[in-house]
């Protein structure tokens, strides 16, 4: 090379990329549409089933609008009714947030959710949790309670007709003696 002239660096590969200070948002590899829909029908689902399994970045997403959904519920007004609607876009999970979820955490001031990490996805590998709401134990604790309590019924019932199932066997094999 000749004198004066210089050599463009090339080691410094993230020297064109701009930082991400104070950028908050999770881009979740979707253009801006497709994430407020995603997210929008993970807190619907979230709503509508008391727990939801997600990869965790999607829970991570998902969390801060579920707790901006509660909060509006909490205020209860008209406005804020259809805010949420705005958001969620479906009637009934609206409907269930103000009349069911916002009531039973009217004393609890935010951390309405909880993350709880499954490990990994066999498929890919890919981190997989729960989205679920904190008061929501309690009624997944009754829920299961009720539904040991229909298999006990169940159960009973086979012991019944199974036990009336044997005697017939038995007076067949003795008549066919």
């Amino acid at each position: 090379m000749a004198r004066g002239q210089t050599v463009p660096v090339t080691s410094n590969r993230h020297a064109c990329k701009p930082m991400r200070h104070q950028k908050k948002t999770i881009k979740l590899g979707r253009t801006s549409e497709h994430r407020k829909a995603l997210l929008a029908n993970q807190v619907c689902s979230l709503i509508e089933h008391q727990r939801i399994r997600t990869t965790l970045a999607k829970a991570k997403a998902a969390r801060p609008l579920a707790e901006k959904m509660v909060t509006l519920g909490k205020k209860g007004s008209l406005h804020a009714r259809r805010t949420a609607f705005a958001v969620l876009r479906q009637k009934d999970a609206v409907k269930k947030l103000f009349d069911e979820i916002a009531p039973r955490t009217a004393d609890r001031q935010g951390g309405y959710t909880r993350i709880v990490r499954l490990g990994q996805r066999k498929s890919d590998a890919a981190p997989v949790a729960y989205l679920e709401w904190v008061d929501a134990a309690i009624l997944v604790d009754q829920e299961v309670d009720e539904t040991a309590e229909k298999k006990n019924r169940k159960s009973k019932k086979e012991d019944e007709q199974s036990s009336g199932a044997e005697k017939k066997t038995k007076k067949a094999a003795a008549a066919a003696k």
